[in-house]
C-alpha cells in the first residue's frame, strides 16, 4: 500500500518541468564554476555554496510538491504583512548593502534578500484576490485595492533603491491587471494614476542623487564607466561566442573579469560566450519548457487560485528572463535582475523552486481532478 503511495506521487509529477528546471541549473551551475576558474582562487566558494542552495532548494520544491496549495491560500495575508516587516527592518541598521542597495540581511555565511519572499507572498494574496472576484475584477475600487498591494512593498523595495525588483513587482500586478480589468476606462485610469503619482514624485519627493540613479538606469551611457561600461562588455562577450562558443574557462571576457556581476546580472553574456549560439539556444528552448509547462498548469488547475497562482509565477519567471536576457544583448537598462534557475544567489534560487513545487501541486490536483 505505501509502495502504491509513492509511485502514484512518483507518476503525478511533471516530469517535463522538472526536466527544464534540472537543466537551466546545470547551465548555472557551468557558467559559475566557469567564472570561479577566472578568479583563480581554486577554493570555488561560490559554486560551492550554490550546490548547498540548490539541495535546500531542491528540498523545499519537493516538500511543497506534497504539500496542499491551498494552505498557502490561508496564510498569504499573514505572509504578506510579515513581508512588508522585513522589508522595513531591512531599511534599518539591521540592513546590510551590497551593490548600492541596502536590501540584504547579512546572516554570516549567507546573505538574505527580504524582496524575494515578499514575491511569493505578492503572488498568493494577488492570486487570491482575483480568484474571490471570479476571474474578473469588475468594479474600479478593487483594482485601486489591488493596485495599493502592490504599491506599499514597491515604494519600500525603491527606498533601498532596487529598481530591479521594483520592476518585477510592478510587471507582475500590471500584467496581471492586464489579463483581469473589465473595461479599457479602467486601465487607461490607473496608467493616468501611475504617470502622475510618478511626476509627483519627481518633482516633490525623489532627491537629486535618486533622480540621478533614474536616469542612469534608463540610459546607461550616462555612466559610461558603470553601467555604460558593464552592457558594452556583455554585448562583445555574446557577440564573441558566434555558434559554438570559445568553450567553458575559455571566454576572454569573463575570465579576463572583463564582465562585472558575470555570475548574476550578466551569466546570460558567460553562457553565450563560452557556449556560443547553440548554448544559448539550448538555455531557451529550457525556458520556453517551463512556460509552456506554467501555462499548461494554469489551464489545468483545478479551481481559480490555483489558475491565477500559475500564472503569476509564470508572469514573475518571464519579467526575470525577458529583461535580464535584454539588458544582455543591450536592449534594456542594466536592473539588476537575475536568471531564474541560472544565476548565482540563494535567495531568489530557493523562491524558485519552492515556487514550483507549490506549482507541482496545483498540477497533482489537476491531474485528480481530470480524472474524478
Amino acid at each position: 500500500m505505501k509502495f502504491d503511495h509513492y509511485f502514484n506521487i512518483f507518476k503525478r509529477m511533471d516530469w517535463t518541468l522538472i526536466a527544464a528546471v534540472f537543466f537551466l541549473v546545470c547551465f548555472g551551475l557551468a557558467a559559475i564554476y566557469s567564472v570561479a576558474l577566472g578568479q583563480g582562487l581554486g577554493e570555488f566558494l561560490n559554486f560551492k555554496k550554490q550546490l548547498v542552495w540548490l539541495m535546500v532548494g531542491l528540498a523545499g520544491m519537493f516538500i511543497f510538491a506534497n504539500l496542499n496549495y491551498h494552505y498557502w491560500q490561508k496564510i498569504s495575508w499573514p505572509g504578506y504583512i510579515l513581508g512588508l516587516v522585513l522589508l522595513i527592518l531591512v531599511l534599518t541598521p539591521l540592513g546590510s548593502t551590497i551593490r548600492g542597495s541596502r536590501g540584504w540581511f547579512d546572516l554570516g555565511w549567507f546573505s538574505f534578500q527580504p524582496v524575494e519572499l515578499m514575491k511569493i507572498f505578492l503572488i498568493t494574496v494577488l492570486a487570491g484576490v482575483y480568484s474571490r472576484y471570479s476571474r474578473s475584477v469588475g468594479n474600479f475600487w478593487q483594482l485601486s485595492f489591488v493596485a495599493l498591494v502592490m504599491l506599499v512593498p514597491l515604494a519600500l523595495v525603491m527606498l533601498q533603491p532596487d529598481f530591479g525588483s521594483a520592476m518585477v513587482l510592478f510587471f507582475t500586478w500590471f500584467i496581471s491587471f492586464l489579463l483581469v480589468a473589465k473595461k479599457k476606462r479602467h486601465v487607461l485610469l490607473i496608467i493616468f494614476s501611475i504617470a502622475v503619482m510618478f511626476t509627483v514624485a519627481w518633482l516633490f519627493v525623489f532627491q537629486d542623487y535618486q533622480k540621478d540613479r533614474i536616469k542612469t538606469f534608463i540610459n546607461p551611457s550616462l555612466d559610461p564607466l558603470g553601467r555604460g561600461y558593464n552592457v558594452r562588455q556583455s554585448i562583445i562577450a555574446v557577440g564573441a561566442g558566434r555558434m559554438l562558443g570559445r568553450g567553458l574557462g575559455f571566454g576572454s571576457q569573463s575570465q579576463l573579469k572583463f564582465i562585472p556581476e558575470s555570475q548574476t546580472d550578466f551569466i546570460f553574456a558567460v553562457i553565450a560566450e563560452e557556449l556560443g549560439f547553440i548554448g544559448v539556444l539550448f538555455v531557451l528552448v529550457f525556458f520556453g519548457l517551463l512556460f509552456w509547462r506554467l501555462y499548461k498548469i494554469a489551464v489545468n488547475a483545478p479551481d481559480d487560485f490555483g489558475m491565477f497562482f500559475s500564472l503569476l509565477v509564470m508572469i514573475v519567471l518571464f519579467v526575470h528572463v525577458f529583461i535580464n536576457i535584454g539588458m544582455g544583448v543591450g536592449l534594456l537598462p542594466v536592473t539588476g535582475i537575475s536568471l531564474p534557475l541560472v544565476s548565482y544567489g540563494g535567495s531568489f534560487l530557493v523562491t524558485t523552486m519552492i515556487l514550483l513545487g507549490v506549482i507541482l501541486n496545483i498540477n497533482k490536483f489537476g491531474l485528480i481532478a481530470q480524472r474524478s
